[in-house]
């Protein structure tokens, strides 16, 4: 039984151009800026939203001009879009702000595609202001895609760590899930791990699924892959076919169990709503399975195979 993702995951949605060129042109986003619209991200990497769109500030009432901290994210029609840190004045606990892992299935294509790039883009400059080279402070360029270093003129760009996230089956209706130590009873997913040096993709997921859970995995196989900005991720999906009769050995400190699920198994926790919404202690491994939501591309995956 093989399958394919029933759609571009929820994060991958992008529908503003991102204008490359644009970045070095100033002078187009001097004429821009009036018209511009903010978004802005607090220190938590959340965003405002407002019903199934992002809460955006018109950048006007903001400054007269682009400010040098601002993260250019695109234009559409004839409109820029750009990205800036909010100051610190939000308490914690206010419920204006939402967590994307929360928020994200419910914002429409261009308000999803904009909150990614924001909040990968703004953390990362968040979380590095020196140069790696020489130490000295840097300080942000080419519309805020770059940060460049005053003292010895390094260029770094935000990074993406590549990490593979695959869907093991057996082809006959079950599926292998796992659960990690820090997670409460009942809650399982899928198993990813991040690209080594010199490693492929196909040889990751087989690599991964050896080390996690000791199976032997064959026919793996692309799915579509997902942006995970927390804090700097792409997830790139695959499946593989595993034999069951295989003995399972989760990983010591990695992995707490990991079980095979049945298809109906996986239909009636995925009615029973997702772990973004469903908290407590659960009894049986089997009678309260949770699963991981369609904002990630893990529910996704999961989805397309169970339906």
């Amino acid at each position: 039984m093989s399958f394919q993702l029933d759609g571009v995951p929820i994060l991958s949605r992008f529908t503003v151009d991102r204008q490359e060129p644009l970045r070095d042109d100033r002078e187009r986003q001097r004429s821009l800026w009036p018209e511009s619209l903010v978004l802005l991200v607090d220190r938590h990497g959340r965003v405002r939203v407002s019903g199934d769109s992002l809460a955006l500030v018109p950048a006007a009432g903001l400054a007269p001009a682009a400010l040098d901290e601002a993260v250019l994210l695109g234009e559409r029609d004839g409109v820029a879009y750009w990205a800036l840190l909010a100051d610190d004045s939000a308490p914690d606990d206010d419920p204006s702000w939402a967590d994307l892992r929360l928020c994200g299935a419910a914002l429409d294509a261009t308000s999803a595609g904009l909150a990614v790039a924001a909040v990968a883009v703004v953390g990362w400059h968040r979380r590095a202001p020196f140069c790696p080279r020489c130490g000295h402070r840097s300080i942000s360029g080419k519309a805020g895609w770059a940060r460049v270093c005053p003292n010895c003129s390094l260029e770094e760009y935000p990074r993406t760590d590549p990490a593979v996230i695959c869907l093991v089956h057996d082809g006959t209706g079950h599926v292998l899930l796992a659960r990690q130590p820090t997670w409460p009873a009942g809650r399982f997913s899928v198993l990813a791990g991040f690209v080594e040096a010199g490693e492929s993709l196909e040889g990751c997921v087989a690599r991964e699924i050896a080390e996690e859970v000791g199976l032997a995995v064959r026919g793996i196989h692309y799915l579509g892959s997902q942006p995970w900005p927390f804090p700097r991720s792409l997830m790139i999906g695959f499946e593989a076919t595993a034999d069951r009769a295989q003995p399972i050995r989760p990983a010591d400190g990695e992995i707490a169990e990991a079980h095979w699920f049945t298809v109906q198994q996986v239909r009636a926790a995925m009615a029973a709503g997702s772990w973004a919404n469903r908290t407590g202690p659960v009894h049986g491994q089997h009678d309260a399975l949770i699963l991981p939501g369609e904002v990630s591309i893990a529910g996704r995956m999961l989805a397309a195979w169970a339906h």
